[in-house]
């Protein structure tokens, strides 16, 4: 499999690729996009298997708001020119970051305690739309889909778009579960009304960090 995967890697997008992992795992350390959630299913239940269960329709729900921001960025690089496209991109993630700067500590709310497989997926689809998972992303997929349309390169932009969805969605998937049983098994939730960080601020300050990034790459690219 790991063969197949790294053939599939152009080398010219290898950083794109690290970065959309690297940002999986920072999604799944923000207890926003799931695994508190999944913590307090287990913890509610008392029994362990429910937080893992629980982990893979919140995965799944993450993986689909990402994939609708590669669909869209997809149908973009056919229409829109790349640098029109990076600036567009830049000045949307600025605007948000501005927005959940000042609005971090509002939340999507939309079920209770009682929810179904079906449930944690909209729920998490929800949530990483609306805190911009995907967002944070798009100028990675951006580059990746710029590098597969090169001149050259025999590759679909589509199957390096998934396979980038794909790895960050397994980074993600690690990281909250990883996070998610150690809390459960050793700290208990207590620990985070006592030490744990907030994220939501630090997440706000991506956003702007990502979308000033990407503007001035756009610019440089231009001049």
């Amino acid at each position: 499999m790991l063969p197949q995967i790294h053939s599939a890697i152009l080398p010219d997008s290898l950083g794109n690729f690290l970065v959309m992992i690297g940002f999986g795992a920072y999604h799944g350390l923000n207890p926003a996009m799931g695994w508190l959630f999944a913590l307090s299913l287990g913890l509610q239940q008392q029994n362990g298997r429910v937080v893992w269960i629980s982990l893979f329709p919140i995965a799944a729900g993450h993986a689909a708001s990402v994939v609708l921001v590669a669909l869209i960025v997809l149908a973009g690089i056919r229409f829109v020119s790349s640098t029109a496209l990076q600036i567009l991109t830049a000045v949307v993630l600025l605007t948000f970051g501005i927005y959940k700067l000042f609005n971090y500590y509002r939340h999507p709310r939309w079920v209770g305690m009682k929810v179904g497989i079906r449930d944690l997926f909209v729920w998490s689809f929800l949530m990483a739309t609306a805190h911009g998972a995907g967002l944070m992303v798009a100028p990675s997929l951006l580059g990746i889909a710029e590098e597969y349309c090169a001149p050259g390169v025999d590759a679909h932009p589509g199957t390096g778009l998934l396979l980038a969805v794909g790895l960050h969605t397994i980074a993600m998937f690690a990281v909250m579960g990883a996070v998610a049983w150690i809390v459960y098994k050793k700290l208990s939730l207590a620990v985070l009304r006592q030490k744990w960080i907030n994220f939501d601020l630090i997440w706000a300050a991506a956003l702007l960090l990502v979308g000033a990034i990407a503007l001035f790459m756009a610019i440089r690219n231009e001049l």
